[in-house]
């Protein structure tokens, strides 16, 4: 197995275990949230679809001014399902690990990804696993939503 295999997995499980959180949320519980300050259900799942697409365009533009004029196509679309979201978001999924399936392994380490407006500078390497680690983070968020809500949380540690 190599570093793309190895990213390409970690990618692939993070999301995997995330779709089954998701789909375990009822779809009238989709809009609930902790508190009025706290993303719902399903802005958390936008959040990170959304956010994969950004991080994408952050990386193959070299910092966060890739997101100056930016087109973004997820602006404009209403939340329905998880299922409409995850058709609507796979196309720039597939996209995004293509890209890192034609990283150099020079350019993992040799890449800076500039975010000094959010604080840090980091390599191409780092930003992948930042990048997989937020989506971790926030699905975990969502179970414990679930836990709140009173609901089934699924297995995910299979």
């Amino acid at each position: 197995m190599n570093v793309h295999d190895l990213i390409i997995l970690n990618f692939e499980e993070v999301r995997r275990r995330s779709v089954k959180a998701w789909k375990a949320i009822p779809q009238q519980m989709l809009n609930w949230k902790p508190d009025e300050d706290a993303f719902t259900c399903a802005e958390m799942i936008r959040h990170l679809l959304e956010g994969e697409f950004l991080y994408y365009q952050i990386l193959i533009g070299g910092g966060s001014k890739a997101l100056t004029d930016l087109s973004n196509p997820f602006e404009s679309k209403e939340f329905t399902t998880v299922d409409d979201e995850l058709t609507f978001a796979q196309p720039y999924r597939e996209e995004f690990l293509k890209y890192i399936k034609s990283i150099s392994i020079n350019d993992l380490e040799n890449i800076k990804i500039d975010r000094s407006d959010v604080g840090y500078v980091r390599t191409l390497g780092d930003m992948l696993l930042r990048i997989a680690y937020h989506e971790s983070v926030h699905t975990g968020q969502l179970l414990d939503y679930m836990r709140t809500m009173g609901i089934d949380r699924p297995k995910i540690w299979d």
